[in-house]
């Protein structure tokens, strides 16, 4: 088995890249959470970036969706955002300034969901703008990333709940309690085999859901990984980054997990995906978009 790893160094070095994903026209999109735009790297490598209106909006997760717009946070603005793929921006306000939003996904309706943080609700946005929101039953839960399960439902972390959410499209929610406390779920996305896997950060384990709620959890062989997003791979396998060891990390269904350390040192590595080319693509806080190229599986 072999591996690279390659860098693409940022226009503005203080721009602190966060989300991450692969857009429909097979570029790579990504938030500048301190630049405060969003930007775009071609499959040449050469990057745009598109500003955002809001000022100091905290630009965090980003996501595709199937008509070919991304959608993107703006936690510290109170803002939901799509951009298409030529640039365009509409900017959405929240109904509470101060809701926080993060996480986003579509959902099978068409619509975006995404988590409000400080707002302790979900919330769905149509194209148009028009949006929904559903309160959530534990105080505090601090809902972060979602992603849409297998069974139609919406799947989400509860950060300081220390649960695993599932919310209907006709907003019913279920919550599941996580065995270990202060495990402080983060990352989670749809698995290979029919189950949503997550990241608990303060846990240091990844961990596994299946659609009737049974939970299986696996410890990281490196103490305070911190690890923080997860999306599945293309060979069954699910793919992670390491915030607190600088580690680009690979678990598979039955819990065998490989790390890649990154070459440059505290690069804070968070938002990742594959992209179309099979290597997983991730943004480094540090200023860099990463690209890790494994052969030999």
């Amino acid at each position: 088995m072999s591996y690279t790893f390659e860098e693409f160094v940022l226009p503005d070095k203080d721009s602190g890249p966060y989300g991450l994903t692969v857009g429909k026209d097979g570029a790579i999109w990504f938030t500048e959470q301190k630049g405060n735009r969003i930007g775009r790297m071609a499959p040449d490598g050469a990057i745009t970036e598109y500003p955002v209106t809001a000022e100091e909006a905290g630009l965090s997760v980003i996501a595709s969706a199937a008509d070919g717009a991304l959608w993107f946070s703006g936690y510290k603005a109170g803002i939901v955002g799509r951009i298409g793929l030529s640039g365009e921006i509409t900017e959405f306000p929240l109904p509470a300034a101060d809701s926080g939003p993060f996480g986003l996904a579509e959902g099978p309706d068409g619509a975006v969901w995404f988590t409000e943080m400080t707002g302790n609700k979900i919330g769905r946005i149509t194209a148009d703008g028009t949006i929904t929101e559903y309160g959530l039953p534990l105080p505090g839960a601090f809902p972060s990333f979602i992603a849409r399960g297998p069974d139609g439902a919406m799947w989400f972390t509860e950060n300081q709940g220390n649960r695993i959410g599932r919310i209907t499209s006709a907003g019913e929610i279920t919550e599941y309690p996580l065995p270990m406390g202060q495990a402080d779920p983060v990352g989670i996305t749809a698995g290979p085999d029919g189950a949503l896997w997550f990241a608990e950060i303060n846990g240091n384990r990844i961990g596994r859901i299946s659609t009737t709620g049974g939970i299986t959890e696996y410890s990281l062989p490196e103490p305070g990984a911190r690890p923080h997003a997860i999306t599945a791979g293309t060979q069954g396998d699910l793919w992670f980054t390491e915030w607190g060891s600088n580690k680009i990390g690979r678990i598979t269904t039955t819990g065998e997990i490989s790390e890649y350390a990154i070459p440059r040192e505290k690069a804070e590595p968070h938002g990742l995906a594959v992209g179309p080319d099979g290597a997983v693509w991730f943004a480094q806080e540090s200023g860099q978009i990463g690209r890790l190229t494994v052969r030999s599986f």
